[in-house]
């Protein structure tokens, strides 16, 4: 019987023999027959390496959960994961995240998962941290991800490789601006969750408003399978309405679990609340919607079943209670967590076939599969790069040869290890369901690694654009080689931190996600590299657009002796519908040879070309559809750079009369601060000229939502801070990008002409 190995080597000869005959065989009619035979050759030969999950291996699989911590800043993630590690044993003792002096921790060392030094004196979340534990017979891969908005792509990076997810929301401050974020970002890569609702502690915690906002904000169908015993200082422990059963924490730091029946003031509400549970699962589970009609009694086990079933097809999302700080909760969140959310082979994995014209296909979660590997993360550690790696099929060992699907570069793995936050452990292979981290590994952020047996590709990972800059020079030449050793790194770990250097000042630009994002990195830079910089204003990425249509005919000619220059464009540019997807289209549609084919790639190029960057400000053109009709050329003189500089020229001259604005960042602010300061700081979002459109009281807190331009929120911490006495805090995300006044255009486009 022929093995893999035996049946590719078939494989492969008949292809190299399909190309000999094709060699062979001039006419074009024998190339129409073989190249498909080729392609469906080569179909069969990647098809026959993918290979469905065994018994023995679902088994396996079964007992491994991937899984992150979301939430919005502040909502006690960090925190939470100091619980379950300490819970599952990996941990000795719990340290918090800072103390009051804003120093590491209360005790002076600062939760595990927070290992930069910045983190433990910002009391942030930075960087992903990634950890592995043991709760029961379950393996949990853990990814802490940070909370605030100018870290996004840490948190897509961290969704785009998990199976499952834990959306933590504050039990005072419920759903928040970056808990929708963070929400929209488990939607896009279809990441089921459960949700724990922290901080019932607190004064002002209501754990029922909170789900009423996640249903009504985030539009979950989420239902509690807990109920508090107490809130605020009253708050004990949680119920297990599934099981109907009481679950209090006692001892030193939560550690015994006492599981006793329900209390009696409580019985009523749990039926109630059981009763509501059932009916929100029957409404998306059809096994169970069979039971509710026909009035059967429902059992626990068949009821977790449901919410199971429920979850993994996201159409459902399970509530858990407790406060993580307080030690109450942790342990049946950590048992929610086993009981509903996915193994690794729960999850449909699409991979791209890069030989098939990127055809997709399943990829199953097969240890005896080809091996495919997706690199989410890089870091620069003291050992050299350090590249976080998702294992989706088969297995890599200490000294396989992998092949990176982009460059298509052969590579040796140096060293396999498993992180547990800054701690490292030296392993000798990993299979499918893994992550683990590479050492001596050059790649990207998003490559895909292949054992070379197949050539796929995973689904890339969405970056946001750079919404501000800042310009960046040492203050000495000395530290010039480490500043640009610490560009080139930060670059490679982050792809929403960008650089470029401004031509006519000679300056470095940095662009970022924020003001905070930034920051981070400047400090950075002088911790880890010695290097000190001047750090200019901050500027904001303007873009350019136009609000109506113009036509253009533009001729480019050119003679000074010998064959000279000669290319005709004509055609019209008009403004993109808003609701559109791009920001830039180009339709070629002449008719004829009016132009000959072999230009229209030069004319493509021009258009796009003079699109990156606007009459008005220099910043990039978008919202603009660029349509070609007409034109003409010359038997001799036309060329490639002549058309290519016709249609620069012709877009410049329908763009002076398409009525062109400048485009400026809206940022969402979500502002919350003590009631009594609620007007002064409302007062100073109009100064701003942001737009109110909410304004809430939650608790003794006012929560204001709004939009303000980019360039109005710089050093508004400062000021929020002097005008609520340090009481005031503001999260705030990109939302659009919006026209700017009439005489702000004027302001900068006079700006632009004085540099030019």
């Amino acid at each position: 019987m022929m093995g893999p190995l035996g049946a590719m080597r078939a494989l492969s000869g008949a292809v190299a023999k399909s190309f000999m005959l094709a060699q062979q065989q001039h006419s074009n009619s024998s190339q129409r027959v073989l190249l498909p035979c080729i392609s469906n050759l080569v179909r069969q030969a990647h098809t026959a390496q993918i290979k469905p999950v065994t018994e023995k291996e679902q088994a396996a699989l079964s007992k491994i959960r991937n899984i992150g911590i979301s939430a919005h800043i502040d909502s006690g993630k960090t925190t939470t994961t100091e619980r379950i590690l300490f819970y599952t044993g990996k941990i000795k003792d719990i340290h918090e995240v800072r103390g009051k002096d804003g120093v590491r921790g209360k005790d002076g060392v600062g939760a595990k998962m927070d290992s930069m030094e910045l983190e433990r004196e910002k009391g942030i979340t930075i960087q992903s941290a990634a950890t592995y534990c043991t709760w029961k017979d379950k393996q949990i891969n853990i990814i802490d991800t940070p909370g605030h908005v100018d870290f996004t792509i840490e948190v897509e990076r961290a969704l785009r490789v998990l199976d499952g997810a834990v959306l933590l929301l504050c039990g005072v401050g419920g759903v928040q601006s970056q808990s929708i974020t963070v929400d929209r970002q488990m939607r896009r890569y279809s990441v089921p969750r459960v949700v724990f609702v922290n901080k019932l502690d607190r004064v002002g915690a209501n754990p029922w408003k909170v789900i009423q906002q996640a249903r009504d904000k985030l539009k979950l169908n989420a239902g509690a399978v807990q109920i508090p015993i107490g809130v605020e200082e009253f708050h004990e422990g949680v119920v297990d309405i599934v099981k109907r059963r009481a679950i209090t924490f006692g001892g030193a730091k939560g550690l015994d679990v006492v599981e006793g029946p329900v209390p009696a003031d409580l019985a009523e509400e749990v039926e109630a609340r059981r009763a509501e549970l059932i009916e929100r699962v029957s409404e998306v589970d059809d096994q169970l919607a069979e039971q509710f009609l026909l009035e059967e009694p429902i059992e626990a086990e068949q009821l977790a079943a449901a919410i199971r079933r429920a979850t993994l097809a996201n159409k459902f999302a399970p509530v858990f209670m407790g406060s993580a700080y307080k030690n109450k909760g942790v342990q049946p969140l950590l048992d929610g967590v086993s009981d509903y959310l996915p193994c690794p082979t729960d999850v449909q994995n699409i991979a791209l076939d890069i030989d098939n014209s990127e055809q997709e296909l399943t990829l199953p979660c097969s240890p005896s599969g080809p091996f495919v590997g997706l690199a989410f993360k890089l870091e620069e550690g003291k050992y050299g790069q350090l590249t976080y790696m998702r294992v989706y099929s088969g297995k890599v060992a200490k000294g396989d040869f992998i092949t990176n699907s982009s460059s298509g570069k052969r590579t040796r793995v140096p060293r396999l290890v498993r992180i547990h936050s800054d701690e490292l452990e030296d392993i000798q292979a990993a299979s499918a369901g893994d992550i683990v981290a590479l050492f001596g590994i050059e790649c990207a952020s998003g490559d895909t690694f292949t054992d070379g047996s197949v050539n796929f590709a995973m689904t890339s990972i969405k970056v946001p654009d750079p919404v501000m800059s800042v310009s960046l020079t040492p203050k000495s030449t000395d530290q010039l080689a480490n500043f640009q050793r610490a560009l080139q790194r930060f670059q490679r770990e982050d792809p929403t931190f960008t650089v470029s250097n401004n031509a006519e000042t000679g300056e470095t630009i940095i662009s970022g996600m924020g003001e905070l994002h930034l920051d981070i990195y400047v400090e950075r830079m002088r911790r880890e590299y010695k290097v000190d910089c001047e750090v200019g204003r901050p500027k904001v990425n303007y873009r350019e657009t136009i609000q109506a249509r113009a036509e253009f005919t533009y001729l480019h000619k050119k003679q000074s002796g010998g064959s000279g220059q000669f290319g005709k464009v004509g055609g019209f540019i008009e403004p993109l519908p808003e609701d559109s997807t791009t920001r830039y289209e180009y339709a070629n549609e002449i008719v004829g040879n009016v132009i000959p084919p072999e230009f229209y790639p030069a004319c493509e190029k021009g258009f796009r070309e003079a699109a990156n960057a606007g009459s008005l400000i220099g910043a990039p053109v978008e919202g603009v559809r660029v349509v070609l009709n007409d034109g003409a050329a010359h038997a001799v003189d036309s060329n490639e750079m002549a058309f290519r500089l016709a249609a620069i020229g012709g877009f410049r001259q329908a763009y002076a009369s398409a009525r062109p604005t400048i485009l400026e960042p809206v940022m969402k602010v979500e502002v919350t601060v003590p009631v009594e300061f609620q007007g002064i700081v409302m007062g100073d979002l109009n100064r701003r000229k942001g737009m109110i459109l909410d304004s809430r009281q939650e608790a003794e807190d006012a929560v204001i939502e709004a939009m303000v331009p980019l360039n109005s929120m710089f050093g508004y911490s400062t000021v929020l801070r002097s005008n609520t006495q340090g009481k005031g805090e503001f999260a705030m995300e990109y939302s659009h990008h919006a026209p700017v006044t009439k005489e702000q255009q004027e302001q900068l486009t006079s700006a632009a002409g004085k540099k030019a």
